[in-house]
């Protein structure tokens, strides 16, 4: 008779610490990845893929970010010049001969 595998109490507690993550092994994700982003998308829930007890990856909805304009990036970077056409003081000798 085979003897039974049983986890060790650290993998135990990592799914208790998932929460509101839903585990998944990935035998049966691999079955219903079509299924499981669909109700991704859907509701929100998120999904914890393990593989032996162990995590491995994790299916989030997906959050475009907002893009921001080139236009203005760079305001407030630049110092104030009270007098930008006045000559740099001393020497300036770049490509000089």
């Amino acid at each position: 008779m085979a003897k039974r595998r049983v986890d060790p109490p650290r993998r135990k507690l990592r799914a208790r610490a998932l929460g509101t993550v839903r585990p998944v092994a990935a035998a049966v994700f691999k079955a219903k990845c079509l299924e499981l982003m669909d109700r991704v998308r859907e509701t929100g829930q998120e999904y914890v893929v393990t593989k032996h007890g162990e995590p491995v990856a994790k299916l989030v909805p997906y959050t475009e970010r907002a893009r921001s304009s080139l236009f203005g990036s760079m305001k407030g970077t630049v110092l104030a010049f009270e007098r930008p056409f006045d000559p740099i003081d001393g020497e300036w000798d770049v490509n000089r001969d």
